[in-house]
């Protein structure tokens, strides 16, 4: 079975990373949420893709001033204990830690453990060095990598950072990849997805997840 992802939610409709984003795509059927973490200067994991708001890095904002930005719908900037508190339980939720300082993986942890539903909470990043950080903390925390080149060995780098699903930018995903991958016995997510006919061939294929802003269609796609 392939999972439908909403990537940073329904956002090919709704403000991405915003909390409608996150219903709606429960609505439309998606099976997870993907949604992007950043941390204030005084360790408040919150829920944003780019580094900055108006002009400044968030690592350089307080979480009152955080707290006054809004999003293109009037939403506030979710914190991540908001987002996976409006999240139905019913879905996964895939964590993207875009930057985390080592003084903040107990408190980002925290969050996880605090929410509704932490067995259904999985992070990954681009940092892989994060990953094998919060792995070590946690040795039941569901981790993955992002990767956007093509690993001649996949495996190796599922096992440094101790991660058991490999996600792929979708451009470089085949065949021999999802392969090799699943004879480690571990998972591959492929991002980003929006057309059709590429989300049946990735599911014929194989692929775990698929990640994708429009969870409506690949619902038509994959059923």
């Amino acid at each position: 079975m392939t999972l439908i992802v909403a990537h940073r939610g329904a956002s090919a409709y709704e403000p991405e990373n915003s909390l409608s984003a996150f219903r709606l795509a429960h609505a439309m059927g998606a099976d997870g949420i993907e949604l992007d973490v950043h941390v204030t200067a005084d360790g408040l994991p919150v829920v944003h893709h780019d580094p900055v708001l108006d002009g400044r890095p968030i690592w350089q904002l307080t979480r009152e001033a955080v707290a006054d930005r809004h999003l293109p719908n009037g939403e506030p900037v979710p914190t991540l204990a908001e987002a996976l508190a409006a999240i139905d339980p019913s879905l996964f939720v895939y964590v993207e830690v875009k930057a985390l300082e080592p003084r903040d993986d107990h408190s980002f942890l925290a969050v996880l453990d605090s929410a509704p539903m932490p067995e259904r909470y999985h992070v990954h990043s681009f940092d892989h060095r994060i990953v094998r950080r919060l792995r070590e903390h946690r040795s039941d925390l569901p981790t993955g990598v992002l990767s956007t080149s093509y690993p001649i060995r996949p495996v190796l780098q599922l096992e440094d950072a101790s991660a058991e699903t490999l996600w792929q930018q979708d451009s470089l995903v085949d065949a021999e990849l999802i392969a090799a991958v699943h004879e480690a016995g571990a998972r591959l997510v492929t991002w980003t997805v929006d057309d059709p006919a590429r989300m049946w061939v990735l599911a014929s294929l194989g692929a775990d997840g698929i990640c994708t802003n429009r969870p409506d269609v690949a619902k038509e796609v994959l059923g």
